[in-house]
């Protein structure tokens, strides 16, 4: 099978959870014997960075970047606010980006093309019309959801009036185009149930993002030690980080002085960096996610706004590591509360999961092993990738 994967931005090397994901279906279908082509945007925020790219892999992909100005500009955000229609979606229309892929599709035939987010969706009318191929789109998020619960928790009046309108216009563009698909790969089964609710009528199938069984790095793990890690840049984490510094710290390092909080992640706050706060580092970008994850205990992931997986969660657990999330943290994971993950939607419900996984290391150490036992189990990469050669097939015959 012939599969050209559109991405927002460069899936490798692998940055956060949306490269990781995007870099996991690369992979998978490589491996599975698949011809894929790999285009992509670029931007100031995710350049491309083509010495990173080793050159196996750029000729089994035919890796390519076309650079698109992803800046948020006041003039068209009015506009398209006067126009009601998504500045999300209007932001990644290019026409450098929509030429190179009408001579790509020009150039050769394809079996699916891929599209990585709601955000490539602008391109779907030109593949019809210069492509046979079936396209599917993998649903990463409901991304208005994420607008609208980060809209909710803003207590600024225009601030939360303008996400509230953003999530609005996002909502009306996702459910009117539901149906331009051939099909729409979920990440969780909650989001594939919500686009069936909504009047999709194409198939849809819940995949979960998969990883690669790796060797966990041989460090000494420090006891006692917190941490969270992801990209800064990403509205959600913040907010996360912000909730967990300002109502779960202060409790923690009172109940638990012992313990310690890293914070690491791209593009973090300068207000976080400059800071000194008891019991807490800030790190910032990490050269090796997994050699830093390996040296701590425990993950902490109170995310208050989201939809999909959180793959850095799956990561975290794939290391046989303690994960506190929250509910929506824990969407879409198949977790048992209390034995592979711990769920906690309240700063005195989170600061004592954190208590009793510092002051119990034998339970702590029994949270990460089940972790890591799920993790093997159902987030295989190559079985996940089955499922999705299979959904691509049924479509493909139809």
């Amino acid at each position: 099978m012939k599969v050209l994967q559109l991405c927002i931005k460069p899936p490798y090397p692998s940055v956060d959870g949306g490269t990781m994901a995007m870099n996991s279906i690369t992979q998978g279908l490589l491996r599975a014997g698949c011809e894929v082509r790999v285009l992509t945007m670029e931007s100031d925020k995710h350049p491309a960075d083509m010495a990173k790219l080793p050159a196996d892999y750029r000729e089994a992909t035919h890796f390519e970047a076309v650079y698109v100005d992803l800046g948020v500009k006041p003039l068209e955000a009015a506009v398209a606010m006067l126009c009601g229609e998504s500045y999300h979606v209007r932001r990644f229309r290019s026409e450098a980006f929509a030429g190179r892929l009408r001579a790509v599709l020009e150039q050769e035939d394809f079996d699916v093309v891929h599209l990585e987010s709601v955000f490539m969706t602008p391109y779907v009318p030109l593949i019809r019309r210069f492509s046979k191929a079936r396209v599917v789109l993998r649903a990463h998020n409901v991304e208005h959801v994420i607008w609208r619960r980060v809209a909710e928790s803003t207590r600024r009046g225009m601030k939360r009036w303008y996400l509230k309108h953003l999530a609005l216009t996002l909502r009306v563009y996702e459910l009117e185009h539901v149906n331009d698909y051939d099909g729409v790969v979920c990440i969780t089964r909650n989001d594939a149930e919500y686009f069936r609710s909504q009047g999709c009528r194409r198939p849809v199938t819940a995949i979960p993002f998969g990883v690669e069984p790796e060797e966990v790095p041989s460090v000494d793990v420090e006891p006692a030690s917190l941490f969270h890690i992801g990209a800064m840049d990403w509205m959600p984490n913040r907010e996360s980080v912000a909730w967990l510094l300002e109502e779960v710290w202060p409790v923690v390092h009172r109940e638990v002085p012992q313990a310690h909080l890293y914070l690491a992640g791209r593009r973090m706050p300068r207000k976080w960096m400059d800071a000194s706060m008891e019991g807490v580092t800030v790190v910032g970008e990490v050269p090796d996610a997994g050699h830093f994850i390996a040296g701590k205990q425990i993950n902490v992931v109170p995310l208050l706004s989201g939809s999909g997986i959180r793959v850095k969660i799956i990561e975290a657990m794939a290391a046989g590591k303690a994960v506190v999330t929250t509910s929506v943290g824990a969407s879409g994971i198949e977790f048992t509360d209390g034995e592979n993950l711990l769920i906690a939607d309240t700063p005195q419900q989170f600061a004592a999961c954190i208590k009793r996984l510092v002051e119990d290391q034998d339970y702590c150490r029994s949270v990460g092993e089940a972790a890591a036992h799920l993790v093997a189990e159902q987030y295989d990469v190559g079985s996940l990738t089955q499922k999705l050669l299979q959904f691509y097939n049924e479509i493909c015959e139809r």
